[in-house]
């Protein structure tokens, strides 16, 4: 065997050797560490059990009493009038924040202090918003959909909240310290949100001009069934005297037919339009009172004896510190 065999096979059990002290050395760190822990813990076992016993206690106490509730209101807007909700919630919220208990009273609200918090999202459908359009918009949009889509942007643009005040419908979401009826605060907030005189009086000509529609669909239609009543009419009298009856394909009467249906479907499709535009901000559905257990107020019984036992902690290695420190200073002065 080469010397320099012999010198390679001294450094690898050199290395071997090296490796082995450093894992013997961690795992007696890991063990004197952990001996201290525990040393520390017996030491100090009657104060972490009252911090614990402390911390639960009151954090039950106060999870029974800092309840907090979630209301969820679903509406649509009618009349464009989306930009105009959003900066009315916007302003509402900002209130909240100044605790301006006068301006929410002056809206109507009854019970300003128990409100914590209001905020409006829009229901994401997509699928709905560009079946709602009309033909023309519908195809834009589904092209222009398309082509985020192609970029790789679709859910940017889905999610981004110009994109999103043109979904049908959004969520109102406003948090109280407890619970409230809905002529305290939900009333009162769909009240001043549809008070503005320019989207009533959209309404109203909204309103006026879908009746106006259905009465002319109406009188169509009676036309409509004054002329197939003639020719039903004249079809019987023709068969009572043995006469053939020939329909002539230019009486058109298919079409009669046809518009008679399309009529009565405008119908339809006015009547519904009246339900959900009977107000500037339509309300779809609501839930109120939710209790809200994602808060940190509903898990205080499990947070708090954390928060002081971790503060104790910080507390005592401070003190520590500062001992070790203050020894450390009068050797060097001595």
């Amino acid at each position: 065997m080469s010397t320099n065999d012999h010198k390679n096979v001294d450094d690898q059990e050199i290395d071997l050797a090296s490796v082995s002290k450093a894992v013997s050395g961690m795992f007696q760190s890991i063990g004197r560490s952990i001996f201290r822990m525990i040393q520390f813990v017996l030491k100090h076992i009657v104060v972490l059990i009252a911090l614990v016993i402390v911390g639960v206690g009151f954090g039950s106490y106060l999870d029974t009493t800092r309840k907090t509730y979630n209301t969820c209101i679903i509406i649509r807007p009618n009349f464009e009038s989306t930009d105009y909700i959003y900066a009315k919630i916007d302003l509402l919220f900002s209130r909240i924040n100044d605790n301006d208990t006068l301006f929410l009273k002056s809206i109507g609200i009854k019970s300003p202090k128990k409100l914590r918090s209001i905020k409006i999202y829009p229901i994401v459908d997509i699928y709905k918003f560009i079946s709602e359009s009309d033909s023309k918009d519908s195809d834009r949009n589904f092209q222009l959909f398309k082509l985020l889509a192609a970029d790789g942007d679709m859910e940017k643009i889905i999610l981004n909240r110009t994109t999103s005040k043109n979904y049908t419908f959004h969520q109102i979401h406003f948090v109280t310290s407890s619970k409230a009826s809905r002529d305290e605060i939900l009333e009162p907030l769909l009240n001043y949100l549809e008070s503005n005189e320019n989207f009533k009086n959209t309404k109203q000509i909204f309103i006026e001009n879908t009746n106006l529609k259905i009465e002319a669909n109406k009188n169509m239609i009676a036309q409509i069934d004054g002329l197939l009543s003639t020719f039903t009419n004249e079809s019987s009298e023709s068969a009572k005297n043995n006469k053939s009856v020939y329909i002539n394909q230019n009486t058109q009467l298919n079409d009669l037919i046809q518009t008679k249906n399309n009529l009565v479907n405008e119908i339809g499709y006015h009547k519904y339009e009246l339900i959900n535009h009977d107000k500037v901000v339509k309300e779809s559905s609501s839930i109120i009172n939710m209790n809200d257990t994602r808060t940190i107020d509903s898990k205080l019984r499990v947070v708090l004896p954390i928060a002081l036992l971790f503060m104790y902690l910080l507390i005592i290695g401070l003190v520590n510190f500062y001992r070790k420190q203050a020894a450390l200073y009068k050797k060097e002065k001595l």
